[in-house]
């Protein structure tokens, strides 16, 4: 999409992973996601929820800080590998309630759960969709969820940010991206169209049975956005000394 022509037919779903995380912890992409893209709109949000083993003492995120603290580096959580979301969503969690945890990557998050279920891992996050089923029937406890507002989808579980630790936020997003030196009336076309589309009643009930909520944005704000959450992964990354790939 990067190299293509730039005339408003040729658009990307881009995501989380490929254009705020990857860029922070591969030193080696075929794309640049700042310079190669033009941002048209946010079209999805998934926040991811914190969980951990039905064994835990713990029933609410502040609790979990407070055993942590007493226990440096014996939690431990799984993630979908080194530098995913997930990974760099544990290490701002760590550093804002200032705990030290051990982590474990996998290859994909529904593994990590899978082990938090057995009782091999003390926690991980999921999305609501996966999780969802597992919380219902006892064998994992929700503490919290990443976005900054409560969920429709969980309305009762507080966000992690009301609940200990404000300003924490960690969701997957999900936007369309055209290629760079699209027209500026094309993109505002192409935003205008989308923002319509992603409003639908149709869209809500998809979204939903995905864990997602609908959301949208300028190209301006989309554009300020993904510079936000690149600086703030590079400085996690730094500050915890993730090391680039």
């Amino acid at each position: 999409v990067a190299k293509a022509p730039a005339d408003g037919y040729t658009l990307l779903l881009g995501t989380t992973g490929t254009h705020s995380t990857n860029p922070v912890v591969y030193a080696k992409l075929p794309y640049d996601p700042i310079r190669d893209y033009a941002p048209v709109s946010l079209v999805a949000e998934a926040p991811f929820v914190l969980l951990v083993h039905p064994s835990l003492p713990v029933r609410s995120v502040k609790e979990l800080i407070t055993f942590a603290k007493t226990r440096p580096g014996e939690l431990n959580y799984g993630s979908a590998g080194i530098g995913s979301s997930s990974h760099l969503g544990f290490e701002q969690f760590s550093l804002m309630a200032g705990i030290k945890m051990s982590h474990v990557p996998y290859k994909g998050l529904p593994l990590a759960t899978g082990d938090t279920i057995a009782g091999n891992l003390t926690m991980t996050w999921d999305s609501i969709s996966a999780s969802a089923p597992m919380i219902r029937n006892g064998r994992l406890r929700a503490l919290g969820i990443g976005s900054l507002k409560r969920s429709p989808l969980m309305a009762d579980l507080p966000t992690i940010a009301e609940a200990a630790l404000p300003g924490f936020e960690l969701v997957s997003w999900y936007g369309v991206f055209a290629p760079a030196n699209t027209p500026a009336d094309i993109v505002r076309r192409l935003n205008a169209e989308i923002v319509k589309a992603v409003a639908s009643p149709e869209l809500r009930e998809q979204y939903a049975a995905l864990g997602a909520t609908q959301v949208s944005n300028t190209p301006e704000e989309f554009a300020a956005m993904l510079k936000r959450d690149i600086a703030k992964w590079s400085k996690i990354a730094r500050d915890t000394k993730i090391e680039m790939q």
